[in-house]
């Protein structure tokens, strides 16, 4: 076959594929294979950041079959022997290098750790004689029981680790092959890790100088004591199969709309998510992810002080999701997804059963009993679940998107997993949480950025700051009791950098600037908060330009296709200010024009002794809820699925009857929305 036959073959081939859809193994193997005819895979070239870039929003919008658009894959490439990142954008159909920048790593810092970085920093420090007698001098001679911890660096003004790939080193006493090692911290010690050429250039040592022994083995029955037996089985079944459909990567519930997405950084992303309405499929959301995350961690320690992780990019959600289990991650009538991602040496590598998908049972949707008429009718909330799982070290977080009957959507993040340990100074030390004898748990923030590229009816969109306000006891308000709201037009960029308020219960409306509803007013969608603490961390540590994205709780940005990271490209050791600074610097308008919300939400994480030696999952997320988008409720068409008549009085004259409109008692009135489907 011809050059130019091979490209009339791949031009078919990207015609008849959606364009957002994710990269596939044959995909990525041509990118190696690209890649390497170029001369820019060695021994040493090392991948990250492998994804599709995905083509301006307008010509996704005016996409129909046969259209080809250039399928485009963005890669970031690390040369390890030579110390370079280059940042590459690969036209696939044309088989050709579209753009390609060397990185300046000291102001723009590196790609995410690789896997071979933890077990090069275990030879490097079991290699250095000083690293090896301040573990004797804490009682541990047995290196074989020793686990070190590779850890990202971030950037500290130590001048000889700009421009050079850093990591730091905590180690862990792992006493027997089943043993939590994080119950046995190597106190008061961390090492300082040149990668390049493979030396400690500093360790850093306090007198906390022990190492914690109570064991934190939660699967040893000495330590977790007799398993209950009086938990009876709760059976969920859909007899009659589930009410969704899932064909061409799009999937398809009841009035709602989505294509499902994957890539190796950000993990499961949702794309044209679509309400149907009155026969017309309404845009809500072009795009939906969660850019970026950073732990901040508030113990003062020198051996502490520094730990701050951005597990998005430095670690990689995709990369680092779970194969997800029936019965244990998953429960009830399940569909599963597999994800295709690139590992560092740019091979494709599948996850399986990475993405779960299933309905839940919500409780009550909406119920009246009415007395007079003699009707009583309940109709039952459910919704749809699209969630995936990851681990990075010691904690595991699941995202879970949601879908309900009534047009709202929901993100919620859970974290679990095991709390990061340190030997804890004893007395009221206010920084961490004694958990165990000895084993401290410091204090920490666990942050999150989501993308939300909205397309509210369109893709003008204008975004309004909704307050509730007192009203002052007047002629026109003679009783006092009044109160209303006020709304404030963003109308720049800079206008759209905004905190919450739970003292005005403050949300952002996202409205259309050209559609109306039945009443003329404009159709839109509000963000609601949880409205928690954003980053902690003083003005001047050295962590909030890194991670300036984390002081606000709202920011608001013009579209454009290659702003994608709320931290930046390469965060890794980037000293600050990429990202979300930079996107608005130019403070454009975003009054009626195509706009992103970045929504900052998460946990303020003081441990608990309840935590500790395994964490019950905690919580965090947003809503995103209809205001005048339907012209009524558009739920009132939802049946009654009781399968007899004790939910539906009209039909039995149950409340007419009784005089009280009460049908049977609803047992479930909070329903089944307890989070036990997806026990951890």
């Amino acid at each position: 076959m011809t050059i130019a036959e091979e490209q009339g073959v791949r031009a078919g081939q990207a015609a008849s594929r959606h364009p957002l859809a994710p990269l596939e193994a044959s995909e990525i193997a041509d990118l190696r294979d690209l890649l390497s005819r170029e001369g820019l895979v060695t021994e040493s070239t090392r991948f990250s950041y492998v994804a599709v870039r995905e083509p301006d929003k307008r010509d996704v919008l005016q996409w129909r079959p046969g259209v080809s658009l250039p399928r485009e894959v963005a890669v970031l490439l690390t040369d390890l022997a030579a110390g370079t990142v280059t940042d590459l954008v690969v036209d696939l159909t044309a088989r050709r290098i579209a753009s390609r920048r060397a990185v300046d790593t000291a102001t723009e810092g590196f790609g995410p750790v690789f896997d071979e970085d933890f077990e090069a920093v275990d030879r490097i420090v079991k290699s250095d004689e000083a690293y090896v007698a301040a573990l004797a001098r804490r009682g541990v001679t047995d290196l074989d029981k020793v686990i070190v911890v590779a850890l990202s660096a971030g950037v500290f003004g130590y001048e000889d680790e700009v421009g050079v790939r850093m990591i730091r080193v905590l180690a862990f006493l792992r006493t027997h092959p089943t043993d939590s090692y994080w119950a046995h911290p190597i106190g008061g010690l961390v090492a300082h890790v040149d990668l390049q050429s493979e030396r400690v250039v500093r360790l850093v040592e306090t007198e906390l100088a022990f190492v914690p022994e109570t064991s934190g083995d939660y699967l040893d029955p000495e330590v977790r004591g007799p398993e209950r037996t009086t938990l009876k089985p709760i059976s969920i079944s859909q007899p009659e199969g589930v009410s969704f459909t899932l064909e061409g990567g799009v999937l398809s519930w009841e009035n709602w709309s989505v294509r499902l997405g994957f890539n190796g950084r950000e993990g499961l992303t949702l794309h044209q998510l679509a309400f149907r309405d009155g026969g017309v499929d309404r845009p809500i959301l072009y795009r939906g992810s969660v850019s970026e995350m950073v732990v901040n961690y508030g113990d003062t320690s020198p051996t502490n002080a520094w730990q701050n992780y951005y597990d998005v990019s430095e670690y990689q959600f995709g990369r680092l999701a779970n194969s997800l289990e029936l019965g244990c991650d998953c429960v009830g009538d399940i569909t599963y997804v597999d994800a295709v991602v690139a590992d560092d040496l740019g091979r494709a590598q599948t996850i399986r059963n990475a993405i779960c998908i299933h309905e839940e049972d919500y409780g009550i949707l909406w119920k009246h009993n009415d007395a007079i008429n003699g009707t009583s009718e309940t109709r039952r909330q459910r919704r749809l679940v699209i969630s995936f799982f990851v681990t990075v070290g010691n904690y595991d977080y699941g995202f879970y998107w949601y879908l309900y009957l009534d047009g709202k959507i929901e993100l919620e993040a859970k974290a679990t997993g095991i709390v990061f340990t340190n030997a804890h100074p004893g007395g009221d030390y206010p920084y961490a949480t004694e958990v165990a004898p000895g084993l401290g748990a410091p204090v920490h923030q666990h942050l999150f950025s989501a993308r939300l590229d909205l397309t509210v009816d369109g893709v003008a969109n204008a975004v309004e700051e909704v307050d509730v306000t007192r009203v002052s006891k007047s002629a026109e308000n003679p009783w006092g009791n009044a109160f209303a709201r006020t709304h404030t037009r963003l109308a720049t960029e800079s206008e759209g950098i905004r905190d919450a308020d739970n003292r005005v219960d403050r949300v952002w409306r996202i409205l259309s600037t050209d559609k109306t509803n039945h009443l003329g007013r404009p159709t839109s969608y509000i963000l609601f908060p949880e409205g928690k603490p954003t980053l902690l961390a003083d003005d001047d540590a050295y962590i909030r330009p890194r991670a300036e994205f984390a002081t606000h709780h709202l920011w608001v940005t013009r579209y454009d296709r290659d702003e994608m990271w709320a931290a930046g490209r390469t965060t890794n050791q980037n000293p600050g200010g990429s990202g979300l600074p930079a996107y608005v610097r130019a403070n454009r308008s975003i009054d009626g024009e195509d706009v992103v919300v970045w929504h900052t939400f998460g946990l303020t994480h003081f441990p608990r002794t309840e935590d500790w030696p395994v964490m019950p999952v905690d919580y965090a997320g947003f809503t995103l809820a209809p205001h005048g988008f339907f012209d009524r409720n558009p739920t009132i068409d939802v049946p009654d699925q009781s399968g007899g008549d004790h939910c539906s009085a009209s039909g039995a004259g149950g409340a007419a009857d009784h005089g009280l409109a009460n049908a049977a008692p609803d047992h479930d009135a909070h329903g089944a929305h307890d989070h036990h489907h997806h026990g951890h």
